[in-house]
């Protein structure tokens, strides 16, 4: 859409949604973005879904962002179409970490698994949600890998182990020295030998 359709429609949307629906509007990368309160989520939804104006029939996409410093940490973000006008559109929510999401499931079929995605990846609650457990990572796995505070190297290793038949977890082993990080790079001058590199040394002199 071009810059001057996304204000008109931003103008729409600011004059006949229903009163209790509280919501900022911006233009970025030619795409509408909402951002609504927590309690305006699933009326918002609803409202974009069935107004004549709209018809976002499609649930796109359900992703998150992690903001470790910020007071209300998770942004969940709603990513909808509307093939009837060939618009897209973003609904912003910022929560607290501990807060609750209404699911979206009532509204969207495809809520079921994205909302699945996003508790697994970064430990959302949906209430309402009928079957949330996680759907990428393993029903043992410990944390929630998106996170910021999430390790990278995670926290176990996973290996099939030829004795016991199956399938073991086990502590992460960190044995290559280069991975003890000490800033120091080969870059920083010539002073500074990679582990390894004495050998060649003396296998020259």
């Amino acid at each position: 859409m071009e810059i001057d359709q996304l204000k008109d429609f931003s103008k729409y949307l600011s004059e006949h949604m229903p009163e209790n629906l509280s919501a900022t509007s911006e233009i970025n990368n030619g795409e509408l973005t909402l951002k609504c309160k927590l309690d305006s989520v699933l009326p918002m939804l609803s409202f974009l879904r069935d107004d004549a104006h709209c018809y976002f029939k499609i649930l796109v996409d359900i992703s998150a962002v992690d903001y470790p410093d910020r007071a209300e940490r998770f942004e969940v973000v709603y990513h909808l179409l509307s093939i009837t006008y060939n618009r897209r559109i973003r609904v912003k929510v910022e929560i607290f970490e501990e807060a609750l999401v209404p699911s979206a499931l009532g509204l969207f079929s495809a809520a079921g698994w994205l909302e699945r995605e996003v508790w697994d990846m970064y430990g959302i609650y949906f209430s309402g949600h009928p079957d949330l457990r996680r759907i990428l990572t393993d029903y043992g796995f410990s944390g929630h890998p998106l996170r910021k505070d999430f390790p990278l190297t995670g926290y176990v290793e996973v290996r099939y182990d030829y004795e016991k038949k199956h399938v073991v977890y086990e502590p992460v082993k960190l044995e290559q020295d280069f991975r003890n990080f000490d800033f120091l790079m080969p870059w920083d001058g010539t002073e500074y030998k990679l582990p390894g590199d004495e050998k060649a040394v003396k296998g020259t002199s």
